[in-house]
């Protein structure tokens, strides 16, 4: 189907394209916003080159926008890119914007709201480039959920044939679930079609299992060789760093400013304000894989850091709920991530940990055994000594068990809730390190635990959140 207002155009023409899996559509506007070309192409390479050249023939391209980058169009994105022509994303409108009442839709009148779209400059974006390393961790991810699924998808199946299962085989394994029945299954192989069946899911479930943890060791990797920077935030783990990272893309100075990375993210402050009530809500929209890797990354600084948790209470004494807290806290993490993808390669060495290498081995006391008191893993235990990560609380706790004398009896957990005690009485006078800070620092923090209403000062400014910035988000 060709449909021409004119033969040709002079000077720049702007073109929508509406993608499609099997088929792309093409609407040219010349600069007066006269329609050139309406023009359905296959979504194939000869219809890449043919869609280009129908451009080119148009006129001098000012601007084509597209729909699906990174979908349909990621094919048709990469061609037109690698011929110099300005590529750029069309944001999808709101359902309520889409089309009025009695309006139809088609392939064409979405390829001409793009193409006016691009005319006007309005609701475009900068498409990522998907020809770099992150690309390559985007498939890895995928990959990974899907061993996920699969693994769970196993255990929840031999779950529901046990609980229908003979009472001499359902009773063998009351009381066992998760991976430890999946890892027993195997010796009811040979009882029956049931046994051969269960047999088969805990064959699946260990296949997917391991595809799971390669995965994620080649994510790691990738992550240590190209984003260093997002690995060392504390808190971030390698699957957390990777949908961060694939949220941004191969070319991440396409965002402005940390503020348009929070907004992709989903962490941006959302107004809820009405009448005397002044806040802001959680934003439901934006990438919610990026917004799970966030929400994960301060979960585990409020369970873990002790600054995150008085930073916490603080916020709640103020009248903030759980989820206006949380949305703070994940808004400093954005601003965190968004500067480690900026420069990926500059890393804040933690603090030496020579003195507690020199402890440890003249007690006489290796690695594993420390890591047991310590109730860590050796890896941590290494990463802490090389100096690779800035682990808190395993530091924390090393050097206390350092301070009481090594022994080897020494209880971690003991150790934590009694700081916990500590931290509640007093969550002003104890820092970090267990040090009273100075009677400034006091003075801000208490007047800081006022209710608002019930105090007749005004409230200071936020402290300083770890790992993030001294610059307040909004409340």
């Amino acid at each position: 189907m060709r449909t021409e207002s004119t033969p040709g155009a002079r000077g720049p023409v702007f073109c929508g394209v509406d993608t499609h899996a099997d088929s792309h559509w093409l609407y040219v506007l010349d600069w007066r916003g006269r329609k050139v070309l309406s023009r359905q192409f296959p979504a194939d390479a000869a219809g890449y080159e043919a869609l280009a050249g129908a451009i080119a023939a148009a006129g001098e391209p000012a601007c084509v926008a597209m729909e699906g980058t990174s979908s349909y169009g990621a094919g048709l994105t990469r061609h037109l890119a690698s011929l110099g022509m300005p590529v750029r994303e069309a944001l999808s409108p709101a359902r309520t914007q889409r089309r009025r009442p009695g309006q139809g839709k088609c392939d064409e009148a979405d390829a001409e709201r793009a193409a006016r779209a691009a005319m006007s400059g309005s609701k475009l974006g900068t498409p990522k480039s998907q020809d770099g390393w992150v690309d390559g961790v985007r498939c890895m991810l995928a990959a990974r959920s899907g061993a996920v699924k699969a693994r769970t998808s196993a255990i929840n199946t031999a779950r529901s044939l046990l609980t229908t299962a003979p009472e001499g085989l359902r009773s063998r394994f009351r009381g066992v679930a998760g991976p430890r029945l999946m890892e027993v299954l195997p010796s009811v192989r040979a009882e029956g079609a049931l046994g051969a069946a269960l047999g088969a899911l805990a064959d699946l479930w260990a296949a997917a299992r391991d595809a799971a943890l390669d995965m994620e060791r080649a994510i790691e990797a990738s992550l240590e060789e190209n984003c260093p920077a997002l690995l060392a935030m504390y808190g971030c783990g390698p699957v957390s760093a990777a949908k961060l990272a694939v949220a941004a893309g191969d070319n991440p100075g396409r965002l402005r400013s940390e503020a348009s990375f929070a907004a992709i993210c989903g962490a941006c402050p959302i107004p809820a304000s009405s009448g005397k009530t002044v806040r802001h809500r959680l934003n439901r929209g934006g990438d919610r894989q990026a917004n799970s890797a966030l929400h994960e990354i301060a979960r585990q600084r409020v369970m873990r850091d002790p600054e995150t948790a008085e930073y916490a209470e603080r916020a709640r004494a103020r009248g903030k709920s759980d989820r206006e807290v949380m949305r703070c806290l994940k808004r400093y993490v954005a601003r965190e991530a968004y500067r480690a993808l900026m420069h990926p390669h500059e890393i804040r060495r933690p603090e030496d940990a020579s003195e507690l290498v020199a402890a440890r081995r003249a007690a006489k006391v290796s690695q594993v055994r420390a890591a047991s008191i310590l109730g860590t893993s050796e890896k941590y235990i290494s990463m802490l000594e090389r100096g690779q990560r800035e682990l808190k609380p395993i530091r924390r706790a090393y050097e206390a068990w350092v301070e009481a004398g090594l022994p080897l009896d020494w209880d971690r957990q003991a150790f934590e809730a009694e700081r916990k005690m500590d931290s509640k009485k007093t969550p002003c006078q104890i820092g970090a390190s267990g040090r009273k800070e100075a009677p400034q620092r006091e003075a801000r923090c208490g007047a800081s635990l006022h209710v608002r209403g019930r105090s007749g000062g005004k409230p200071p400014s936020r402290p300083r959140i770890p790992g993030g910035s001294s610059r307040p988000c909004r409340p």
